[in-house]
């Protein structure tokens, strides 16, 4: 009898990954902010922010969201990691309803989608990961990335809904009976609400799933690999006080900084890169509409949609070749993709197939991280350890972002942003070669 129901233990153990999908399906919001950026800044709209005070929005929710991810790590093992998601996505929901009544105010938007829906990200973001690890131990890779490819889809789904480009035919929540660049607060807003409604219920339904596995579980046919008999005694599971005292730990964080940064610096420029007069596409010729539709569909299609895929593919690649050539590879074609991307928009189809490539090597991030916190600090705490290692994509989400929103409001070419953040790929590449998946435990 026993066996029969930890049999169907494993099979149930695949309900966690569709809870985690839907769950990071509202999380990848903060993803979506390019839909945004145009809609709040510019001389088409009435909210008339600079393109500094839209990317200190989208900083100030990735910062928030990092540090979150520590107090949601530290709170799911003390209360449960369905009540930390659920919570998490009435945060989320609610930030995004209070932002759309807050009208042309900047620091009510700031606080409200930044700070409030920033903390509602983190504090539900850890929690697929954390009970997909424990139910996957045999799959650490895979379900890492299975467990975040949401995220990255989502941002997919929130951008065509709000603002599709023009060639699709459709009119988005944003976009209604205003023409393609004439924003309103009220369609806007609007836009906000309806998100906001949206996310609360796809996290809530999502939480009912995030359950632990019960003490002593593992999947049928698999057994933890044997310890090595040397005189190192191999990390087991480490406390966060013990994992600050490796050197593993500040080598993952570092590349972390420099992934997030150069990922997120794309992100949330992209759609005001292709469409700058100095480097995008309106220089080399194309019209405004054209520039604006290929911005879109940049930053709506073929980023999203390889962000996702991505966090799946190095997930599995990683768990055949190891995290430490993975992470390598990865960050040695994110510095080249990085590099080709400020002469992309000379051609569309280049701009897609980089901005492809780019969100596809930062998507790997999210599978190659926490599978190599738990590989190197073990399973049991993953929730804790990891949010400590994400407070370097804060870092990364507040100096990428706001640097080349900078670099554009100074006149500046974007070059001045994108190839000091491929030089730091290069060197996390380098950082990759010394990191080593085990750690001695003191």
């Amino acid at each position: 009898m026993a066996d029969k129901n930890q049999e169907s233990k494993i099979m149930n153990r695949w309900v966690i990954v569709i809870g985690a999908v839907m769950i990071q399906l509202a999380l990848g919001a903060i993803y979506a902010w390019s839909a945004f950026t145009t809609p709040l800044q510019g001389d088409f709209s009435e909210f008339g922010f600079d393109k500094t005070q839209t990317q200190a929005i989208f900083s100030a929710g990735l910062a928030t969201f990092a540090i979150f991810t520590i107090i949601g790590g530290r709170f799911q093992k003390k209360f449960g990691p369905r009540k930390i998601a659920l919570f998490g996505g009435v945060l989320l929901g609610l930030g995004y309803i209070l932002g759309s009544f807050a009208g042309a105010s900047f620091p009510l938007k700031f606080i409200s989608i930044g700070i409030i829906a920033g903390a509602g990200i983190g504090l539900a973001y850890v929690v697929p990961i954390a009970v997909g690890v424990k139910w996957f131990p045999d799959k650490k890779g895979l379900v890492s990335g299975l467990a975040v490819a949401g995220f990255g889809f989502g941002a997919f789904i929130w951008i065509l809904m709000a603002n599709p480009p023009s060639v699709l035919g459709f009119s988005g929540l944003i976009t209604k009976q205003t023409g393609i660049f004439t924003y309103t607060i009220a369609n806007v807003d609007s836009c906000f609400r309806i998100y906001g409604i949206m996310f609360l219920l796809l996290v809530v339904i999502g939480s009912f799933v995030m359950i632990n596995p019960p003490a002593g579980w593992k999947p049928k046919g698999w057994n933890p690999p044997a310890a090595k008999s040397d005189k190192k005694k191999i990390a087991t599971d480490l406390t966060p006080k013990e994992m600050l005292r490796t050197r593993q730990f500040y080598l993952l964080w570092m590349m972390f900084i420099i992934g997030a940064l150069a990922g997120l610096m794309v992100i949330g420029n992209i759609q005001n890169f292709a469409k700058s007069p100095t480097d995008g596409f309106s220089g080399h010729g194309f019209s405004v509409e054209q520039a604006r539709d290929f911005a879109v569909i940049g930053a709506a299609v073929c980023l999203p949609i390889f962000n996702g895929i991505g966090r799946i593919v190095w997930g599995e690649i990683s768990d055949k070749i190891g995290r430490r050539k993975a992470l390598f590879t990865m960050f040695l074609l994110q510095g080249v993709t990085m590099v080709l991307f400020c002469y992309s928009t000379g051609n569309p189809y280049m701009f897609y197939v980089i901005a492809a490539l780019i969100g596809f090597n930062f998507g790997g991030n999210f599978a190659l991280f926490p599978a190599a916190t738990a590989d190197s600090f073990g399973s049991e705490n993953i929730g804790l350890n990891y949010g400590y290692i994400f407070t370097s994509y804060g870092i990364g989400g507040v100096v990428g972002p706001i640097l080349a929103g900078a670099v554009q409001d100074a006149g500046m070419s974007f070059q001045y942003a994108f190839i000091p953040a491929a030089v730091m790929c290069f060197i996390a590449a380098v950082l990759a070669i010394t990191y080593k998946p085990k750690v001695e435990k003191r």
